[in-house]
């Protein structure tokens, strides 16, 4: 299963596989550091089929550790401390860990431990009858309870063993983001170089863009939308950035111009993926443009009801903790809301999130494009609440961004006199808290309340 990686890896020995800090480990190293894995692995008599969990950022041990689990036909468990305690915990149970290794922020091991947990989900179970590695990621629960996905490792690593173009890459999604993943395995399994950050703020990114010669950034709009807000494009040398690619939540077209306007010399790519299928290919109609064309080896798509739909023999064998919502004939239903344009799709957003005012549909993604064009708006996150008479109507809750001036009143009627030159009527919110709180999660992602229906 992962034969060609090792055979692509004794290959591209010398090359540089992985910056860390301020020190390159080569195809080699990493090589070797997986036999080290391997070692440890049946020294602590873990076995083919067992639910492992690491937590830790991305270093050598912890992607050594991560391709020698695969390697050993285990179920990995990628999490990440800043989950907290309680959170890490409910984790476990739900994926019914048998080990667990813990990584400091160095990525130094400073736990090993087994745990009391047996396998008795049919869905584990079976996987291991395959003896096939498996992996299990939660999704981001933004909008509700995280949802443990169990996927077949196997399968996903079948999109890499084409060999692909590949770019000096930065690793900002993280190890328990399918994105994190498809961007670790398509660096690795290419022989490119795959550098790790130690910090996600604007400013330390970009940083390290500059410092490593990074030439392609997979992000997010929340976080394309903090680069733009920070202004710290301006503090460093970007010339290296060549490619930009953007996913997980819909892109405000208005965001997507600034970004075009303040970085011509970048490309920029929308991606479309999903925790229960993998990334797809894609690719954009045109600079500027939301519509994009999706697919690639092993994809199928199709559009039902206004619903996104994906066929893929990568598709996740099913929740451990919740009903899968894919058809008797294997197409998973995205949630997504699309239109479609010949072969290119625009991503309108979650079902889920949809807010219906008297019967008219309110995209959240697209207020808060409006609103998050004033400079004085750090991030704004729309959602709906029930109302007698409509249905539901449009509430945002706003961060005002540090320079601002003005008074919440003051702010409040600024926001909404824009949005009322510039939104339908239904459109406006009803209501606008202002809150420091963080709107973003772990992953840079809107984290909105499900509007009731």
């Amino acid at each position: 299963m992962t034969s060609f990686l090792l055979d692509r890896f004794t290959r591209g020995a010398d090359q540089r596989a992985i910056i860390f800090r301020d020190d390159a480990m080569t195809y080699a190293a990493l090589r070797n550091c997986m036999e080290h894995w391997l070692e440890r692995i049946e020294k602590d008599e873990i076995q083919h089929g067992d639910t492992v969990a690491f937590i830790g950022d991305f270093s050598p041990n912890t992607i050594a550790l991560y391709l020698a689990l695969a390697l050993h036909k285990c179920v990995l468990v990628p999490l990440s401390r800043e989950h907290g305690t309680d959170r890490l915990a409910d984790f476990m149970t739900t994926a019914q860990v048998n080990h667990i290794y813990g990584f400091d922020n160095d990525g130094k091991l400073i736990e090993s431990k087994k745990t009391n947990f047996s396998v008795v989900h049919p869905l584990i179970k079976s996987l291991r009858d395959k003896r096939n590695p498996g992996l299990i990621l939660f999704s981001s629960g933004s909008t509700g309870r995280s949802k443990a996905a169990l996927l077949d490792f196997s399968e996903i690593l079948k999109k890499f063993e084409v060999k692909k173009r590949v770019f000096r890459t930065v690793g900002f999604l993280m190890f328990d983001h399918i994105g994190g993943v498809n961007t670790l395995l398509y660096v690795l399994s290419n022989l490119g170089t795959f550098v790790t950050l130690s910090d996600r703020s604007p400013n330390s990114v970009l940083a390290r863009v500059e410092k490593c010669q990074i030439e392609l950034l997979p992000t997010s709009p929340t976080f394309i939308k903090l680069i733009l807000l920070s202004e710290a494009y301006k503090d460093y040398d970007l010339s290296s950035l060549r490619l930009v690619t953007y996913g997980t939540e819909p892109m405000p077209q208005q965001i997507l111009d600034r970004f075009i306007e303040v970085m011509p010399h970048v490309r920029l790519q929308q991606t479309y993926g999903l925790t229960e299928v993998g990334i797809l290919r894609s690719q954009s109609k045109e600079k500027g443009s939301l519509w994009v064309r999706i697919g690639g080896e092993g994809y199928q798509w199709r559009v039902v009801d206004g619903i996104l739909q994906i066929h893929s023999h990568a598709t996740m064998l099913g929740y451990l903790n919740a009903d899968a919502p894919i058809t008797d004939d294997g197409w998973f239903i995205t949630g997504d809301e699309v239109e479609v344009d010949g072969e290119y799709v625009r991503i309108l957003g979650r079902k889920s999130e949809l807010i219906n005012v008297g019967g008219l549909k309110v995209y959240p993604a697209e207020i808060e494009g409006v609103i998050e064009m004033l400079d004085f708006v750090e991030s704004a996150t729309v959602s709906g609440e029930k109302n007698v008479i409509v249905g539901n109507v449009v509430c945002a809750r706003i961060k005002l961004s540090e320079s601002n001036q003005m008074t919440n009143a003051e702010s409040v009627a600024k926001i909404k006199s824009w949005c009322a030159e510039r939104l339908d009527r239904f459109k406006i919110p009803a209501k606008i808290e202002i809150t420091d709180d963080k709107q973003h999660n772990l992953r840079f992602k809107k984290m909105r309340k499900a509007p009731v229906a």
